[in-house]
């Protein structure tokens, strides 16, 4: 829900950034995967009760998301580059949840794995919806410039970022949170599949 909001304020910024990086001979992909060891290491933090440490890492690694992009935009945009930052994405947001699970398994077990199942559903809708999109030929460019086509929802990438800083400011509340949080993630499947039957009925009609 607010992906397109912060992006407007971020990408000029991130796109100096990333123009930087590419000038020095730095590849997105390498960035994408930096952005991965660095959130591999804030679920390590977690295990740990290293809780300051892991907000750091989850927000640093965030940013590398950002600017694995930025850094595309300024060299070059390939499939591979989109693909590896798709399923690195999605290992990261499973990582962190599964993290908080390891971390206390009597405690945030249940509500852990009832985030990572509505992660599973919003997850499948979403690239269920984007293989549709390609397949009719449609485009949007309201997430700026994607390899995939990206629809909206109540909970997007800005929202479970901040969720999972609330996680790690609120370890005793992780359960009340990953609850709420994970029927946020429920509503945004159930209303993107509503999404793809009108959108797609359409199409199909046109």
């Amino acid at each position: 829900m607010l992906d397109g909001h912060f992006r407007r304020r971020l990408d000029p910024w991130l796109d100096r950034a990333g123009s930087a990086l590419a000038a020095r001979g730095i590849t997105a992909n390498t960035v994408t995967i930096t952005g991965f060891l660095i959130g591999l290491a804030a679920a390590v933090a977690i295990v740990l009760d290293s809780y300051v440490w892991a907000f750091i890492l989850i927000g640093i690694s965030r940013i590398c998301d950002g600017l694995d992009g930025a850094v595309a935009r300024a060299t070059e945009k390939t499939d591979f580059g989109g693909f590896l930052d798709i399923v690195l994405d999605f290992a990261f947001y499973g990582l962190i949840p599964f993290a908080f699970i390891l971390a206390d398994p009597y405690e945030n077990g249940i509500a852990g794995g009832l985030l990572l199942l509505s992660f599973y559903v919003n997850g499948a809708s979403f690239l269920a919806f984007s293989i549709m999109a390609e397949k009719q030929g449609l485009s949007t460019d309201a997430r700026g410039a994607k390899s995939l086509y990206f629809t909206t929802g109540l909970a997007e990438a800005t929202e479970t970022i901040a969720v999972f800083l609330a996680f790690c400011l609120l370890p005793q509340w992780f359960s009340e949170i990953a609850v709420i949080f994970a029927l946020v993630c429920f509503y945004t499947a159930l209303s993107r599949i509503v999404l793809a039957r009108a959108s797609f009925k359409r199409e199909s009609q046109a």
